[in-house]
């Protein structure tokens, strides 16, 4: 479940792309390029590799990492070992240590995680035009929040967008800000800081995501509850796994199943699932008997269970897997770009 908790986070940024421009990477005979929401190619494949369109570029691997605007130009030249998508503005790129064939998270608990210790190389941000804002000097970097990015100098603190540490590196490990508030370890224990600095609830839980619509999942003695902005355990910790908060509902797990609950606590979708999703444009992704497939709000499948591996949606299309193939469907469970490696 730790991949469907992250990836949302990463896919959800397509929509920072406008529905009617958006484009979506794909991939024939191993190269990667990218279609429109009608499934037209627009951009040729060519890449090693391509990621989402985040503020008018995109992450593409030809050898090393650069960036491609939506017209198919080389906006920012290969030159990086690792490239993050935008977000307000900068993006996170790393010299040395290596280059990552996907996009790089900085939480170590992330399965997208690929860096560690003895990684090597520096991380800087760069503008849109591909020059650098802050130079490359950090262990490990984050994206920009709330004008803020969690970046590791040892520890992980946090700065600005002049590249000023604004939040001392102090902490074990650091997430962004959501809701004014962000993912912060001590020691063995998660809790949050505030954006100046503060710590706005003590580190006590063994884990903890971000906030999302005013409640955070914890884990604490073993089971994951919800706390509100104040460290108020708002649901008590009850369940095996949670995920956040998304229009309403959160994923958690209980017996070995997944479902769904609403803020209160009470289940909404009784657990019944493998593995689950959290909601997006008001449908969910749900494993059952090992395959993937879409429910709505009621817990009604509109899309049946027939996909190896699924993603959330994003601009009306989602991606998904059939055996090695990636392919997306529509909310209607039609295929715009059919599966294919």
């Amino acid at each position: 479940m730790k991949k469907s908790l992250f990836t949302l986070v990463l896919l959800s940024a397509v929509t920072a792309c406008t529905a009617a421009s958006a484009l979506f990477p794909v991939v024939v005979a191993g190269r990667w390029g990218y279609a429109n929401k009608s499934g037209e190619t627009v951009i040729n494949p060519q890449f090693d590799r391509a990621e989402i369109f985040t503020e008018g570029l995109a992450p593409v691997k030809m050898g090393k990492w650069g960036y491609v605007g939506t017209d198919g130009k080389v906006a920012i030249n290969p030159q990086f070992d690792r490239a993050d998508v935008f977000s307000e503005g900068l993006a996170s790129v790393k010299l040395g240590g290596g280059t990552s064939p996907y996009l790089d998270d900085p939480r170590p608990w992330s399965p997208w995680h690929y860096g560690g210790p003895g990684g090597g190389g520096h991380y800087g941000f760069i503008n849109a035009d591909g020059k650098y804002i802050i130079n490359p000097q950090f262990d490990d970097a984050g994206k920009f929040s709330g004008g803020l990015a969690a970046v590791k100098m040892g520890k992980w603190g946090f700065i600005d967008k002049s590249g000023k540490t604004v939040i001392n590196p102090q902490f074990d490990e650091a997430g962004e800000f959501s809701g004014g508030l962000a993912v912060v370890k001590l020691g063995k224990n998660f809790g949050y800081t505030d954006t100046d600095g503060k710590l706005a609830i003590n580190p006590q839980f063994e884990r903890a995501q971000a906030f999302s619509e005013g409640l955070a999942a914890v884990r604490s003695g073993g089971k994951w509850g919800f706390v509100d902005k104040t460290g108020t355990l708002t649901i008590n910790p009850q369940f095996d796994e949670a995920g956040g908060i998304v229009k309403g509902l959160a994923p958690v797990k209980q017996a070995k199943k997944w479902g769904y609950i609403n803020p209160a606590g009470a289940f909404v979708i009784n657990p019944q699932f493998e593995e689950v999703l959290p909601f997006s444009e008001k449908l969910a992704a749900v494993r059952q008997n090992k395959k993937w497939g879409y429910i709505d709000a009621e817990g009604k499948f509109t899309i049946n269970p027939q996909f190896d591996e699924a993603w959330g949606f994003a601009n009306g299309l989602a991606r998904v897997k059939v055996g090695k193939n990636t392919g997306y469907v529509n909310t209607d469970g039609k295929y715009v770009w059919n599966p294919s490696n």
